[in-house]
């Protein structure tokens, strides 16, 4: 089920706000009957009009994309900053998964698919998401253990990671770690708290999924395997929480 102003907006009716007034002014219908409270959740089955005129639904996209550095995770930025809306087809509008930071790289899931992409997000859908870690200075055997067990932030345990020593060069360390959750720059503030400033952070794999030979800027459509694996997912997350 997705929010039904989300919804008319994904169907290219109007901007999420626009449809937020129509809803308010009486002027959508589901399934035949007047609906005025925006957060009205609807299924891909039921009947949506605007204006008394059908509302027709685009199917389901799926990408997986090589976001470069520099555009922000958003599919509209009042900054004018380049978006990584920006780097796939314009239609059927489609949302980043979830979001990486402006200057992080790697991979990202887009989608219209809003049912999925909650899914996903929620925290019992326990998806692993694997990064490459270039940070400044040696990072010590004692510092990967303290990230693995879990670092205190100041909004909370993060919960225990995976981690990997890739390479030391010179003054830099390169880790690979893996983690579940998706604090707002979880990453770089746990090597912060161990005294280490990250310089170079890159997603390499969500869930199964990973860049193959993409490189930055490119994208793929995911299988129908690959949709259906991470649909498998999301209901494993909604078991999980009871849903």
């Amino acid at each position: 089920m997705e929010r039904l102003h989300k919804v008319l907006a994904a169907a290219g009716v109007a901007s999420r706000r626009k449809c937020e007034e129509l809803i308010a002014a009486g002027r959508v219908k589901v399934n035949g009957r007047v609906v005025t409270a925006a957060g009205t959740k609807v299924s891909p089955h039921d009947l949506l009009e605007v204006d008394n005129r059908v509302v027709r639904r685009p199917a389901r996209v799926y990408y997986l994309l090589n976001k470069p550095a520099g555009y922000v995770s958003t599919a509209a930025d009042t900054h004018g900053r380049p978006k990584v809306t920006d780097l796939v087809p314009p239609w059927p509008r489609v949302y980043p998964v979830g979001r990486l930071d402006l200057d992080t790289r790697g991979l990202l899931l887009l989608t219209n698919d809003g049912e999925l992409t909650n899914a996903l997000l929620h925290p019992s859908s326990q998806v692993e998401k694997v990064y490459r870690v270039t940070v400044a200075g040696r990072v010590s055997q004692q510092d990967l253990a303290r990230l693995a067990r879990g670092i205190e932030l100041d909004d909370g345990p993060t919960a225990p990671a995976r981690l990997r020593l890739l390479s030391l060069r010179g003054a830099e360390t390169v880790v690979e770690m893996a983690i579940h959750e998706g604090r707002k720059r979880q990453i770089k503030r746990m090597f912060q708290a161990v005294g280490h400033k990250v310089t170079g952070l890159e997603r390499v794999r969500f869930a199964f999924l990973t860049l193959g030979n993409l490189k930055p800027g490119q994208y793929r459509e995911l299988t129908p395997r690959e949709v259906r694996a991470l649909k498998k997912f999301a209901r494993r997350g909604d078991r999980m929480a009871g849903k």
